[in-house]
């Protein structure tokens, strides 16, 4: 008995940045999907909320952001702009290994994407106007997560100081959160 290889059913970055090259090649024009992502990372088309979680995980396999700075939709067939409020990935939970300098930061997204908090997948805090943090996680590309409330606190709560900075440490980097 031989293994069939197995299919690949997502698209990275590169696959879908050559994609979206082939259709500026080929003239092929944007297509109006009238999508939107919301700040707490839910799906809506034509104004109504995608609640099948599997079709959000579709959509969400080839969205990208280009040069342009816009967020696309990618597919060998078609491409078209979709807006999103903040980012497009939320993060609902945390998994900590580990302590220390030498711990290890899981985090998991609405749509079960998972990163380790490290050297690829860094942590950003920005402060809105009104003061209050708003903490992302860099998800894949130029695709950031932001971190709930109740993670960010969660994390607030392993943070120590290092170099007159206040931060946490995961997969060898401090990740400073002021």
């Amino acid at each position: 008995m031989t293994d069939k290889p197995s299919k690949k059913t997502t698209f990275d970055q590169i696959d879908l940045a050559q994609l979206a090259k082939k259709h500026d090649e080929r003239g092929t024009q944007a297509q109006a999907f009238d999508m939107h992502i919301d700040a707490m990372g839910q799906w809506y088309h034509q104004g109504d909320m995608i609640k099948r979680l599997p079709l959000v995980k579709l959509f969400a396999s080839v969205l990208t952001r280009l040069d342009d700075g816009q967020y696309w939709l990618i597919t060998p067939a078609e491409r078209g702009v979709i807006t999103v409020e903040d980012a497009p990935f939320y993060v609902v939970k945390m998994d900590i290994e580990g302590e220390g300098q030498s711990q290890r930061i899981t985090l998991t997204t609405s749509l079960d994407n998972t990163v380790t908090l490290g050297k690829d997948h860094g942590l950003r805090v920005e402060t809105q106007d009104d003061g209050q943090p708003r903490p992302y996680v860099n998800i894949r590309g130029g695709l950031d997560a932001l971190l709930a409330r109740s993670v960010y606190y969660e994390l607030a709560e392993l943070a120590v100081e290092h170099q007159d900075r206040f931060g946490i440490w995961s997969g060898d980097v401090f990740h400073p959160m002021d």
